[in-house]
């Protein structure tokens, strides 16, 4: 679990922080004195609960929780105010609390067990990437719709790479293995990445794209994938390796090799 908490005061900040982590030892947490720095943040990784206040300049908490839950739409959002007149907002956001300050032990213990959306629920991701046989990506069921075909292309390649970022060069020279004009591969690489980061904005699942300069990564931990469960536990998957894997995409044969030899080293 990620825990997000922003506060533009420094001191309710550190106390707000110490205090959470005392009762979420175990949770991954991103500390942010401002909306804007949250909001990038956000953007690299998926937060699962933030606690916001409400009173912020630039980006202030209300709209900082919209911009999250466009990211995520199951995050739980927990507004911290010294004033009420903020409630109909947050109601209307959604929220999963809204508290007056200070923020107490008992407080946030009460938020953090009475959260909007469970833990439960967060499991159920809403991507499952293919890759044993043809790829295909498949959201809330269906498979994915892009404007190019190269751009599904792009996600295998991530989803092939596990979570490792890839440079543009890497993705032009995977995609095009032929020689060519560069500054016309990448302005059709610019193309792609913009018809990518549309698509999933639609969806609201920019936050399984983690994107740096002039490179890309998938986030492992957003979508279900059968080659991941399956490096994972092997025979103990629920999904079965049968010798094929991307068949469409040429540059996956080092994977596949990779994955012969495992799956030959097992039947010993």
């Amino acid at each position: 679990m990620n825990i997000l908490i922003v506060d533009d005061d420094p001191a309710d900040l550190e106390k707000q922080s110490e205090l959470i982590r005392t009762l979420c030892p175990d949770a991954e947490f991103t500390v942010c004195g401002g909306g804007i720095e949250a909001l990038a943040k956000a953007r690299e990784k998926r937060v699962d609960v933030a606690f916001l206040d409400t009173d912020m300049p630039e980006l202030d908490g209300l709209d900082l929780g919209q911009y999250l839950k466009e990211l995520n739409p199951m995050v739980n959002i927990v507004f911290l105010s010294e004033v009420k007149k903020h409630a109909f907002a947050a109601l209307k956001l959604h929220a999963s609390g809204y508290v007056m300050k200070p923020l107490t032990k008992k407080k946030a213990d009460y938020e953090l067990t009475e959260l909007r959306y469970s833990e439960a629920l967060k499991k159920q991701k809403r991507v499952f990437a293919q890759t044993f046989g043809n790829f295909e990506l498949f959201i809330d069921g269906k498979p994915a719709v892009f404007k190019y075909n190269r751009t599904k292309e792009i996600v295998a390649l991530l989803v092939n790479n596990r979570g490792a970022q890839t440079t543009n060069g890497e993705i032009i020279a995977a995609l095009w293995e032929d020689g060519g004009d560069p500054e016309k591969k990448m302005s059709y690489l610019r193309n792609l990445r913009q018809d990518l980061q549309n698509t999933l904005k639609d969806l609201k699942l920019e936050s399984i794209i983690v994107k740096q300069r002039g490179s890309m990564a998938i986030s492992v931990e957003d979508i279900d994938c059968d080659l991941y469960d399956w490096m994972e536990k092997k025979s103990a998957s629920r999904f079965d390796y049968i010798g094929e894997y991307m068949n469409q995409y040429s540059w996956a044969e080092f994977v596949h090799a990779e994955l012969d030899e495992i799956y030959y080293d097992m039947q010993g």
